[in-house]
């Protein structure tokens, strides 16, 4: 089993948000960041220092590789909305710190992949990544 719970205490601590209402998902579906949008520059630094932490969690939270991964686009003229994305993916976290990923015991079991990985919905560049999933485990089926 593989627990990050006490990963996710920490870092919500060490930027500030142990006290932030707890979310429902990590990524608002009706507004995607977008590299031209107005408003005032926030501190990289920062912003750069969430994404480092998160993209370190996304080896064991599945749930939010694609949210980081997002966010992850925009770390040069950053705005407030790129911010406000990257601190609702902590709220998120804040809310889902008990869960964990389980490996079932034994050699026997199979670990079957699934990906939606079409961007051409996406507004800031439309290309399509379909067909990238990269899987380093035997015995692994991928279904597209």
């Amino acid at each position: 089993m593989i627990s990050r719970q006490k990963y996710i205490k920490e870092l919500l601590k060490r930027f500030e948000m142990e006290s932030s209402k707890i979310i429902d998902t990590p990524i608002a579906t009706a507004t995607l960041p977008d590299m031209d949008e107005p408003g005032s520059i926030v501190n990289e630094t920062m912003y750069r220092g969430i994404i480092g932490s998160l993209l370190y969690l996304t080896t064991s939270r599945p749930n939010i590789v694609f949210s980081v991964g997002l966010c992850a686009r925009f770390q040069s003229n950053l705005k407030k909305s790129h911010l406000k994305a990257i601190k609702r993916i902590l709220r998120y976290l804040k809310g889902t710190q008990d869960l964990v990923i389980y490996y079932p015991s034994g050699d026997n079991f199979d670990l079957i992949g699934y990906a939606d990985t079409n961007y051409v919905g996406y507004l800031v560049d439309r290309k399509s990544t379909s067909g990238m999933l990269p899987l380093a485990v035997l015995n692994c089926q991928c279904i597209f």
